[in-house]
């Protein structure tokens, strides 16, 4: 259910076509990537306005480089082809693990609220935003009841924005956001002292679990 890589891709359907969206999605959009090697699970989740978020659980990124993965994207299916020439907030990532903290099982990415969190860090202060995110900013976190896990990727390619750094919080609930841990979290002196530089803005998202996660057939 959990791999070491990950896709991350947003769409947003006009509310005309929305239920076809997400049929398209649920029944031949996932479904044909689940039968791929190196796909090890998908699951959909859903913002404000008819943002639509999947994320992808991979091995590792070469599951998009396979011949197989390869002729999917070059030879779309009509419908497949239609939705993505008429969705709108596009986005699309890809992602390689560099560190988790909480909860370990399997069930921790079933929580029912996604947090993405972005940050485009100079190579500079990469050794020095990761320590503060691992030893200060994380620990403090996960002492809310609520905050089931934090996993942090390496951004390796995507668009449209441009980020090297992203945190996946897992939630049980949206109350955590506004708990006293999260309020201590951002403000201890090391994120303070980070927070001056200019380099230091983040991008967050906020998300629902949609529907049932997808994994491939036995």
């Amino acid at each position: 259910m959990r791999g070491r890589a990950i896709l991350f891709s947003e769409m947003t359907p006009a509310p005309e076509w929305e239920d076809r969206f997400n049929r398209w999605y649920d029944e031949e959009h996932i479904p044909i990537r689940m039968g791929l090697r190196g796909f090890v699970s998908a699951q959909r989740y859903q913002a404000d306005e008819r943002n639509y978020l999947a994320v992808y659980e991979m091995d590792d990124l070469a599951a998009l480089r396979t011949v197989a993965y390869q002729a999917i994207k070059q030879h779309p299916s009509e419908e497949t082809a239609w939705m993505l020439s008429n969705v709108s907030g596009f986005t699309r990532y890809l992602c390689e693990e560099i560190s988790s903290a909480g909860d370990p099982s399997p069930q921790a990415i079933d929580a029912p609220v996604l947090y993405p969190v972005w940050f485009n860090v100079p190579e500079e202060h990469l050794a020095d935003f990761d320590a503060w995110y691992e030893q200060d900013h994380v620990p403090i976190l996960l002492e809310c009841p609520q905050w089931r896990a934090v996993r942090r990727f390496h951004v390796k390619d995507g668009e449209p924005g441009r980020y090297n750094r992203l945190a996946l919080h897992y939630l049980d609930d949206v109350s955590a956001l506004e708990s006293p841990e999260r309020a201590r979290a951002r403000a201890t002196p090391w994120r303070e002292r980070l927070a001056a530089q200019p380099w230091f803005k983040g991008e967050y998202g906020l998300f629902d679990r949609h529907g049932s996660r997808q994994t491939p057939p036995l």
